[in-house]
């Protein structure tokens, strides 16, 4: 019996305007700022993926007439990718940490994980430290476009930086981390890997999604370069 494939159009996302940014920016900042899970976190990395996405278009647009205005932009662009570059290296660390706090409670040696432990906090303070040096400020007063880039970036810092916060919690708080319940229960150690286990996966996430934008601001600066050169 044969079968017969039939091709299936779909119809194009419609073209994003700066408006419907600006809603999609307003919607992430009120849906984040109250939020206190990981989880809440990469889905706001997700969109603000999407609504980068929606600013390269706009940007590219032939009828796009900002020009020069986005020229302040390229300082602020490569602080974020610099920032991403930073940020994923951290979480990386931040990962490899966790797997060795893992099996450090089967070997009963607390003396390593102590120092692991302050390893961890070490990098969490280290990437607050990047958040306060990114730039918040519009390079160009009443120009749209760069206020929906100020505004985006902001979100971006805010989320990152929440993510942290939200991080190192896990660790520093002496009666619910899992790594000290972890050693002081031993016939708990199972199920406190397993969290260590879950927040990898969430680091790793987190990781993913700064990826992803990453990609998108190399995108968004290549327009803007092209603008600028043209």
């Amino acid at each position: 019996m044969a079968f017969h494939l039939r091709s299936i159009s779909l119809p194009s996302r419609p073209q994003a305007n700066e408006a419907e940014v600006e809603q999609e920016l307003l919607s992430l900042g009120a849906s984040t700022s109250s939020s206190t899970t990981i989880t809440t976190m990469c889905d706001g990395l997700r969109r603000l993926g999407d609504i980068y996405s929606g600013i390269e278009e706009i940007v590219g647009l032939p009828s796009n007439q900002v020009g020069k205005m986005l020229d302040g932009e390229m300082e602020c662009s490569l602080e974020l990718l610099d920032l991403c570059s930073t940020m994923q290296e951290i979480f990386v660390e931040m990962k490899a940490i966790i797997q060795e706090l893992q099996v450090a409670p089967r070997k009963g040696d607390d003396a390593a994980s102590q120092a692991k432990i302050q390893s961890y906090s070490r990098l969490t303070k280290k990437a607050k430290k990047h958040f306060k040096k990114t730039t918040n400020k519009a390079t160009s007063a009443g120009c749209r476009m760069v206020m929906l880039l100020t505004k985006a970036r902001e979100i971006y810092v805010s989320l990152l930086d929440s993510s942290v916060h939200l991080l190192s919690k896990k660790i520093n708080m002496p009666k619910q981390s899992l790594v000290s319940k972890a050693f002081h229960k031993k016939k708990a150690v199972v199920c406190k890997e397993e969290q260590l286990q879950a927040l990898e996966c969430s680091i790793g996430d987190l990781e993913n999604g700064v990826g992803h934008l990453f990609r998108k601001l190399v995108q968004i600066r290549v327009s803007l370069l092209n603008i600028l050169s043209s």
